[in-house]
């Protein structure tokens, strides 16, 4: 792997990093919205998130896509890093999502 190859794919990597952190950070605004009862907000920064999680799922596919296709590539502890936070942070999405649902079925039988 030249150093050009591997520029690119630190770049990458840091990518899935970055688009996973934004959306932890969404996430977390979601929460903190739901605390206060506003659904409708905290379900538009779910969204927002999905859309930075997509991404960083693109990027890693991307990857491993090169890979099933014959590139060797070297072990990246930054790349399992990358991954490592991915499924983390999907998890907390996936979370979250059910959350506002609990809440928002909770508010709705206290409110009748």
């Amino acid at each position: 792997m030249d150093e050009e190859t591997s520029n690119v794919d630190v770049k990458e990597t840091m990518g899935i990093i970055l688009q996973a952190g934004d959306a932890r950070v969404l996430i977390t605004k979601a929460m903190s919205e739901v605390a206060d009862g506003n659904y409708d907000q905290a379900e538009e920064l779910l969204k927002q998130a999905n859309e930075k999680l997509v991404a960083a799922h693109r990027i890693q596919t991307k990857k491993l896509q090169e890979e099933a296709e014959g590139d060797d590539p070297k072990y990246s502890v930054l790349f399992t890093h990358a991954q490592d936070t991915l499924m983390t942070i999907n998890s907390e999405y996936n979370m979250s999502k059910s959350l506002i649902q609990i809440f928002k079925k909770r508010d709705q039988r206290n409110a009748n």
